[in-house]
């Protein structure tokens, strides 16, 4: 068993496409109209083209409000992107203007960082434990 796809709510989708492509160094795998607005549009890493895809996925359903809200209240991130130095990537994306809640944070054999993605969710990047 292996994760293909996983997701996260957005606000907006062309929004999402932006950030996440021209901002976070994604690229575009899936972009297929579903319905009248919206889209089955995925991201992957450049690095790992047929690697875990990323739905950004429209934050329609009544439920989806409260839970983010909540998350976003209580600090926690919705999903971690590993990434190869996080203070290197804070700095990259604090240049593009990218909010970060949570600063660069030695935690025992990682260091981690949260940002906000500008379409409702808190995004924890992190190293790999050595």
């Amino acid at each position: 068993m292996r994760i293909h796809l996983t997701s996260v709510f957005v606000d907006d989708q062309a929004k999402a496409e932006h950030f996440y492509t021209e901002i976070l160094g994604f690229v575009k795998k899936h972009d297929v109209p579903v319905g009248e607005e919206d889209r089955w549009l995925t991201v992957v890493s450049p690095d790992e083209p047929d690697g875990t895809e990323l739905l950004l996925e429209p934050a329609g359903h009544p439920a989806v409000k409260t839970y983010r809200d909540a998350l976003v209240k209580d600090g926690i991130p919705l999903a971690q992107f590993t990434v190869d130095d996080v203070q290197a990537e804070y700095q990259r994306l604090r240049g593009l203007g990218v909010g970060f809640p949570q600063e660069p944070l030695e935690m025992g054999p990682v260091t981690t960082a949260v940002f906000d993605d500008t379409c409702g969710n808190l995004i924890q990047i992190a190293t790999k434990p050595q």
